[in-house]
């Protein structure tokens, strides 16, 4: 019965999509050729032309929005993930319909086909097919909270994940999730969590499943029970009702894990660490190229004033090298201005700079309050050592040190440092907490995205450059 309630809803977004392509399309037609924003250079052809432009185009949408995922059960998914999936399906149809345009605009049929329909057809289509969208889920939503398209469910052994999965139910009325109650072997008949109790054994699951209408069966057992998996899987296949299984690895895994096939094998990696992906890699290094060369040139004039004072000030190089580790625990050289006076390999290694030391400079206590002195590092990131944001890099001998005492701290090395990150931009600078630091290094690196650079860059120079905390 679920499954057919599942088809209608498919076929009512279909009809829905396939209105609001072809409403967007008329708008972009109407704005951009029948009451033209910009009026210069507006398209020619006849109605007749671009209408018939749209019968492909229909079809042809329904199917990237089918591809991209947009009619799969979306109760649990997120609606920023929604639009994620509309704007990659509209930037997909829009470089297919543009190319095809322009690769048959020499036949004559479409050789004044105006682009401004095509580019207002894609904004149209994201706008409508979001608002559509949210509106249709704001719409199940209150049915569902009124105690309308419910789905019944069965659980599967009482245990910490069973736990959170109620929780995350009871947090998500929307999801319209009604928990008819769990099985168990080790639990008593009775026993409850957040008013859904134990209806008995495992064993009896079969009889449940023939005597009550239940639309999904979830196992929540605890690891020391999977023992008993293959049989309960039989039952539920069994049975025909769909099941799904969580797996109970939160004492193992402290991290959002990311599920993945592999030849049919399926896999669960237990860290989510999105530039493992080589577009999302290949994006940021591109950004990455830029902004340094950006940033050269912006700051040129600084940086030579600056290896100016230095030269005056004190005798040793200008730019001072070292070793840092970076992705992969390989490691660096990291380059800054020199603050300090010139110093044995054995006196860089005593430790932390302290308030008031004596070894900094006078325009060293400048360009380290500033952070005048991290601006080299541009060249760290063009060579690729370094990324603009990141986890920072350390030295090699706290490296060795903190991977000892703070869990997970080898981590940060799975991304290029940075020479800012979210860390920084949320006040672990200089002389703070290495554990405040790495939650936020390890938050980033799970949770990358290319506006969260640009956020973290847009930060960085918001809060400014001054560093209470360098000495």
């Amino acid at each position: 019965m679920i499954k057919d309630k599942q088809k209608q809803l498919n076929q009512l977004q279909v009809l829905f999509d396939g209105i609001v392509i072809a409403l967007a399309y008329f708008l972009a037609w109407y704005f951009a050729i029948k009451n033209p924003i910009f009026p210069e250079g507006h398209g020619v052809l006849s109605p007749k032309v671009y209408f018939t432009a749209l019968l492909p185009l229909i079809p042809g949408y329904l199917i990237l929005y089918w591809i991209f995922g947009l009619y799969h059960p979306m109760r649990t998914m997120r609606m920023k993930n929604v639009l994620f999936r509309i704007i990659q399906a509209n930037s997909v149809g829009l470089l297919i319909s543009a190319s095809l345009f322009f690769a048959f605009r020499k036949s004559g049929y479409f050789e004044h086909f105006s682009t401004k329909v095509l580019f207002y057809n894609y904004l149209g289509n994201i706008c409508l097919n979001t608002l559509e969208r949210y509106g249709l889920r704001r719409f199940l939503a209150t049915l569902r909270k009124k105690g309308f398209n419910q789905k019944h469910l069965i659980l599967v052994g009482f245990s910490a994940v069973s736990n959170r999965f109620i929780d995350a139910c009871k947090r998500n009325p929307d999801w319209g999730y009604t928990i008819y109650g769990i099985v168990d072997d080790f639990a008593e008949k009775g026993e409850s969590y957040r008013g859904v109790s134990v209806i008995g054994k495992i064993k009896e699951l079969g009889d449940f499943l023939a005597q009550n209408t239940i639309d999904e069966i979830a196992i929540t057992l605890p690891l020391a029970a999977y023992e008993k998996l293959p049989g309960i899987v039989a039952v539920c296949e069994k049975s025909g009702v769909h099941t799904k299984f969580l797996p109970d690895y939160q004492e193992i895994i402290h991290s959002k894990p990311i599920a993945e096939d592999l030849d049919g094998l399926p896999v669960i990696n237990i860290r989510n660490v999105p530039l493992t992906d080589p577009f999302n890699a290949f994006v940021k290094r591109l950004m990455d190229i830029f902004g340094a060369l950006v940033g050269i040139i912006l700051f040129g004039p600084l940086m030579l004033l600056v290896a100016l004072l230095i030269r005056l000030d004190s005798s040793g190089p200008i730019i001072f090298k070292q070793e840092r580790v970076g992705r992969h625990n390989l490691p660096f050289q990291m380059y800054k201005f020199r603050s300090m006076r010139v110093q044995t390999v054995e006196e860089e290694k005593k430790g932390w700079t302290v308030k008031g030391d004596p070894r900094v400079t006078w325009i060293g206590k400048i360009i380290r309050k500033t952070s005048i002195d991290e601006l080299p590092q541009f060249f760290n990131v063009l060579r690729g050592d370094m990324s603009l944001i990141g986890p920072r890099p350390e030295r090699t001998q706290f490296v060795e040190q903190f991977k000892e005492q703070i869990p997970r701290y080898m981590i940060k090395h799975q991304v290029r440092p940075g020479m800012t990150g979210w860390a920084q931009v949320n006040g672990f600078r200089g002389d703070t907490s290495i554990e405040g630091r790495i939650r936020c290094d390890l938050w980033y690196i799970e949770n990358w995205s290319l506006s969260l650079d640009i956020r973290i860059l847009f930060l960085t120079l918001w809060k400014g450059f001054i560093n209470k905390n360098a000495y």
